[in-house]
């Protein structure tokens, strides 16, 4: 059967015009381990020699790490080869900024390596959040009780020289690359930080621009419960900030569920099935008309995903798992799906057998 598919949607390229954004977190993995079947799942969107037939991307809100090795990890997990191209997380859009900040001095902050995330899209002065709180002594009053802090002193390696004039130079923007490590230190600087306009210890009310990777109050991790998201860390450093500041904290939110986000995601869909083997689909295309039929966003999260997709209209169709947030035994009510599944394969098999009929093959 699954051989029968390929075949059919291989014959009628130039009329299968559809292609699926699948979200990561719940999804397809729980932690680092394949959830739902998605490994199968996504085999079938190949050829047996390799090549892909169907265009598809991550969308997700997590991310950390360049998208370069986010695809090699998602490669070696699913038993696929991915793009880097068909890797977006949050901060992808952070790109869009480069002309704005690429020679300001900025700062990044989350787990993974924030800072090289943001070299990697072309921002020259840049720091984690870490790095530049290590400059100014005793800007974390508590770091002496942290057990990753407190080594022999033996083992700990001298403050390295600054390799910006970071005493004297005012940060121009703060990005919140993905979940903060330590809430408690990035809180406590990034405040001081945006209430002294860029220079810590210092007296400036006018706040550098602040970035958010996304909102997501929760996710779903390898723990049975979810788990705090950057949204949760924004809402507490939102809170402490205007209690403590005359003016409100001013932010900017990417990732799901911004309509952006989705349209973005459209142009890169676009790019991957223009770049396929045998795309002919330009050939019957009315000028000015959408590229795709149809586009699906495969999502465990409601208020994300699903709304997401409604937000941006047509042509997007939601589909909701229940692998990860949403475990619910009937369609979520204040964001309800087009079709709810037990699982991503069920997903991706919905999508080819409709395809296909909608093909006539």
């Amino acid at each position: 059967m699954r051989e029968k598919i390929k075949l059919k949607i291989e014959i009628n390229r130039a009329r299968c015009n559809f292609g699926i954004a699948f979200d990561i977190d719940g999804v397809i993995l729980r932690g680092r381990v394949p959830v739902g079947g998605s490994p199968q799942a996504l085999r079938r969107l190949y050829l047996d020699s390799g090549e892909l037939i169907v265009p598809y991307l991550f969308l997700t809100n997590g991310g950390g790490i360049p998208e370069t090795k986010r695809a090699k990890e998602l490669s070696e997990l699913l038993g696929v080869n991915i793009m880097a191209s068909q890797v977006v997380q949050g901060h992808s859009p952070f790109r869009n900024l480069l002309k704005k900040f690429e020679n300001e001095l900025i700062i990044a902050t989350g787990k993974g390596d924030p800072a090289l995330v943001m070299s990697e899209y072309g921002f020259k002065k840049v720091l984690s959040l870490e790095e530049f709180a290590s400059y100014f002594e005793s800007i974390d009053p508590v770091s002496q009780y942290k057990r990753w802090t407190t080594m022999p002193q033996s083992d700990r390696k001298e403050p390295a020289m600054p390799r910006y004039n970071v005493l004297s130079e005012r940060i121009k923007a703060a990005f919140v690359v993905s979940d903060p490590v330590d809430w408690g230190r990035d809180i406590q600087v990034l405040c001081d930080v945006l209430r002294s306009g860029g220079l810590p210890g210092g007296a400036n009310n006018n706040q550098p621009p602040l970035y958010f990777a996304a909102d997501d109050l929760e996710y779903q991790a390898a723990f049975p419960s979810k788990r705090l998201g950057i949204g949760a860390f924004r809402i507490a450093l939102e809170s402490v900030f205007n209690r403590i500041n005359p003016k409100r904290l001013e932010c900017v939110t990417y990732g799901k569920p911004n309509p952006f986000v989705f349209k973005n995601a459209e142009v890169i869909l676009s790019q991957l099935q223009s770049s396929s083997r045998q795309d002919h689909s330009k050939n019957n295309r009315v000028p000015g008309s959408h590229p795709f039929e149809m586009l699906y966003m495969i999502g465990d999260n409601p208020s994300v995903d699903v709304k997401g997709a409604q937000q941006a209209g047509h042509p997007w169709f939601s589909i909701l798992t229940r692998t990860g947030v949403f475990q619910g035994k009937d369609n979520h009510a204040e964001f309800p799906a087009d079709l709810v599944v037990d699982s991503v394969e069920e997903a991706v098999d919905y999508i080819l057998k409709r395809e296909c009929i909608e093909l006539g093959a």
